[in-house]
């Protein structure tokens, strides 16, 4: 049984797409959760609530109203014509490091990031550490607890695109057969358990779990893959 990685209250930014709204699921279910919004709205749940942001910037927002400890940050495709989605704020990748200095003004200091990979893109070593001078900048803010979980990415929606653009993606597409198969996507429910039981167990320090470890946990007990990842027994 997991313990609760929730002491007090746990920011959610990216609370979008099917993997937003699984983690916001099962966080709700265990301890108070705030989400970061575009708007403030009523009638959410008692364990729910709504923290309005203020712009685009990060670098600009003011302090929190609420005290922060722990926050989890992902990057989340809003769906088309999904009222959750619409409310909720989910930052681009450019936005990290602004996103991940307002966190630690305001007093965080457990931050967890679901980032998207690009399956075969990233050299095998850079998978298990720091993969970009965005990471380095948050890894160098000082957090005591720093979690990187590294997810194969979906394939772009190519509905919007014109007859060309479909075209040349169909030919790209054909690459993904070249990608192994532990670094082909997984489930949102997988991600949300892993992601879960890494909170509730990880130790202090910097931990980045590699795609391959996300397609162990769908294939078996997510925490004890991450038992196993984390090497405690």
């Amino acid at each position: 049984m997991l313990t609760s990685p929730v002491q007090g209250v746990l920011l959610l930014a990216g609370a979008t797409g099917a993997l937003g709204q699984e983690v916001l699921r099962r966080c709700a279910a265990v301890g108070p959760v705030q989400v970061l919004s575009r708007a403030a709205a009523a009638g959410a749940p008692q364990r729910l609530g709504l923290l309005p942001v203020g712009g685009e910037d990060p670098d600009q927002w003011p302090p929190a109203p609420v005290a922060l400890r722990r926050a989890v940050v992902l990057f989340e495709r809003p769906r088309p014509g999904e009222p959750r989605d619409a409310l909720a704020w989910s930052p681009s990748p450019g936005q990290l490091p602004a996103l991940a200095r307002w966190l630690h003004r305001n007093g965080c200091t457990e931050l967890a990031l679901v980032l998207p990979h690009a399956r075969g893109r990233l050299p095998e070593a850079l998978k298990h550490g720091l993969a970009s001078l965005d990471e380095q900048l948050v890894a160098g803010l000082g957090f005591e607890r720093l979690l990187i979980l590294r997810t194969a990415r979906q394939p772009d929606d190519t509905s919007g695109l014109s007859p060309p653009e479909k075209l040349a993606a169909a030919m790209l597409s054909i690459f993904k057969y070249m990608v192994p198969s532990h670094e082909q996507p997984v489930q949102p429910a997988t991600v949300a358990a892993f992601l879960l039981a890494a909170l509730a167990l990880a130790p202090r320090g910097i931990h980045v779990a590699a795609p391959e470890l996300l397609w162990r946990a769908a294939r078996g007990d997510p925490q004890a893959v991450v038992r196993d990842w984390l090497r405690l027994g």
